[in-house]
């Protein structure tokens, strides 16, 4: 499957968006858009509260993309709400990793021009070292 991170990147700066919601909570900071081996694009945006009780815009897209039933993720791209490239953040990186069998496979936009593999963000697996029987 050809990758069009382009499109990927377009689809997350369209759910970014910085608003808030309450006096405590606020949203869209960045947008992530998650495609899945079936073609499909997920979007996202993160939350955030007072109590750290937020999430990130990753998180938000996985959890739409599994609520779909799917879990095959194929490549991944996050924006703020400038329109800059973030990359996941560690515990993202292991969110996604865990959701789908060869996810780890997945293309990560991490820079404007610059793709790297999720097992490239996670060099040292820790499912690797102690697998599940």
């Amino acid at each position: 499957m050809k990758i069009d991170f382009s499109l990927l990147y377009e689809k997350a700066r369209e759910a970014a968006g910085h608003r808030v919601l309450t006096t405590y909570t606020e949203a869209g900071s960045v947008g992530a858009a998650i495609l899945t081996k079936s073609g499909k694009i997920y979007t996202g945006v993160n939350i955030d509260t007072a109590c750290s009780m937020g999430f990130c815009a990753e998180h938000a897209a996985a959890a739409a993309m599994v609520t779909a039933g799917e879990c095959e993720i194929v490549a991944v791209a996050a924006v703020d709400d400038k329109g800059d490239v973030v990359p996941p953040c560690g515990r993202c990186r292991q969110f996604l990793v865990q959701l789908g069998p060869e996810n780890e496979k997945a293309q990560v936009l991490v820079e404007k021009d610059k793709v790297m593999r999720l097992e490239e963000l996670l060099p040292y697996d820790w499912r690797k070292i102690r697998p599940r029987d």
